[in-house]
């Protein structure tokens, strides 16, 4: 099954990428705000992926390559020690391990005391995403770290020909994740630092009370909101999408281009009873709006 059938299957969609901030460029560096641009999870991220950053596939005649880079906070500048950098790809053949106890091409790793990370894996390609599009060859990485929003993106690699017909990396926001591979002692190597930004934090108590199952009017359909690391994210296979809270009971998706959205608004009656409003439009489709009730049983 390709991505965009199953992401159809599971009543959920695809995310794409956002813009955060406005840096300039001076001389060699960026001046103003560095922060990192988030990009689309995709449905086909697992969680508790080995402890390790090696993930050669031995078996798997295809070209090395080396990921590293740096964490640092907000201020640009300072190193983030301790970082937790999860990193997973596709397969040679343009396959995601979504099953299996090996977690093929799927890692976890921590940033040591200078804030680096490294990786050392197999070349990802692109794939087909449709009838006739495909997707480049790329990483997903998500970086956790205590006091920052967790951040979901991408890096894709210069001249891949597939870039431009991609929505995610032909959005201009995402030039600055798209990287040059050089080649050191025989093995590709790409660089890519990483700058984290703050956010809306959600009291527990606040969080617990949202969550659970919700169920339109008419029963048709039914999502499920649970607590990932403190984060509310709503249930996928093989896992789930996580949304950034933005002020006032209002969610939204890690990362939307522009003209598209997918958002949560929770209503809290003075009965007890919850209610969600989503808010869906992606690409050219006309927004969809769907009201859902927390079960009964669910409310708290």
């Amino acid at each position: 099954m390709n991505r965009r059938d199953f992401l159809i299957n599971t009543t959920l969609t695809a995310v794409a990428l956002t813009a955060l901030g406005h840096p300039y460029l001076y001389g060699n560096t960026y001046i103003g705000d560095c922060e990192t641009t988030s990009d689309l999870l995709g449905p086909f991220y697992r969680p508790d992926s080995p402890i390790r950053n090696n993930l050669v596939v031995a078996e798997e005649n295809h070209p090395k390559i080396i990921l590293k880079g740096v964490v640092r906070h907000d201020d640009c500048t300072t190193p983030y020690k301790g970082a937790k950098i999860e990193l997973w790809h596709c397969s040679p053949e343009g396959v995601y391990d979504n099953d299996t106890d090996a977690f093929l091409y799927r890692g976890t790793t921590y940033c040591n005391e200078r804030g680096e990370y490294e990786f050392t894996t197999q070349m990802p390609v692109p794939y087909l995403d449709g009838p006739v599009n495909y997707r480049p060859a790329h990483f997903h990485l998500l970086i956790s770290a205590e006091g920052y929003q967790s951040l979901i993106t991408q890096i894709y690699f210069k001249g891949d020909p597939h870039i431009k017909e991609d929505l995610s990396s032909a959005n201009g926001k995402a030039s600055r994740r798209i990287l040059e591979t050089q080649v050191v002692n025989g093995v590709s190597q790409v660089q890519f630092d990483i700058v984290l930004s703050k956010k809306y934090v959600v009291s527990a108590k606040n969080l617990d009370k949202l969550l659970g199952e919700y169920t339109t009017a008419d029963r048709k359909k039914t999502i499920q909101f649970f607590n990932n690391d403190g984060q509310l994210w709503i249930k996928n296979k093989p896992y789930g999408q996580g949304f950034d809270y933005k002020g006032n009971n209002h969610f939204a998706i890690y990362g939307w281009p522009e003209n598209t959205w997918w958002t949560f608004d929770f209503t809290l009656e003075k009965n007890g009873n919850i209610t969600a409003t989503e808010k869906y439009k992606w690409d050219e489709v006309k927004e969809i709006v769907a009201v859902y009730h927390k079960t009964k049983s669910e409310n708290k």
